[in-house]
């Protein structure tokens, strides 16, 4: 068994889209046109977005941003996603799915890597937009000091 988390890629022109949005990718595994796997360090955060439509139009938008985990530690299963993840955000709908989106651009036009965003934060905006609120956006502050958790930690 892997120590990656692997994330099964599927694209099939105007019915299903899954992508990464945003992720460091540690290993990628091409299938077929229409599917590629894509694998994730332990530890790692990752954006993974769905889109499913049928002849009537959208059927499934969802995004969730996981933390991979390492063999043995506990996660939640996650379509698409094997073994599964720590779920930090799980959003359906197209409204809260675009909400998601620009909570993860406002920390990009920080200069800040989604990836490098502090957990927490993404449990916020899924707090926060799961009841209809709008998140507070992260800052330089907010990142500085995970940065420096995280130096404590180790």
């Amino acid at each position: 068994m892997s120590d990656l988390t692997e994330v099964e890629i599927v694209w099939l022109e105007k019915r299903i889209e899954n992508r990464i949005r945003f992720g460091r990718i540690a290993k990628e595994r091409i299938i077929d046109r229409s599917r590629r796997i894509l694998s994730f360090l332990p530890g790692s955060i990752f954006a993974f977005v769905r889109w499913t439509a049928s002849d009537y139009g959208t059927v499934v938008s969802r995004i969730d941003i996981l933390r991979a985990v390492a063999p043995g530690q506990p996660c939640s299963t996650v379509p698409y996603v094997r073994p599964g993840g720590e779920i930090l955000l799980r959003l359906s709908g197209w409204k809260r799915v675009e909400q998601a989106l620009q909570a993860i651009d406002i920390v990009e036009a920080l200069g800040i890597n989604p990836a490098d965003a502090a957990p927490d934060h993404w449990r916020h905006v899924n707090n926060r937009l799961s009841v209809g609120e709008r998140p507070r956006p992260y800052t330089d502050g907010r990142h500085r000091a995970w940065l420096k958790r995280q130096e404590i930690e180790r």
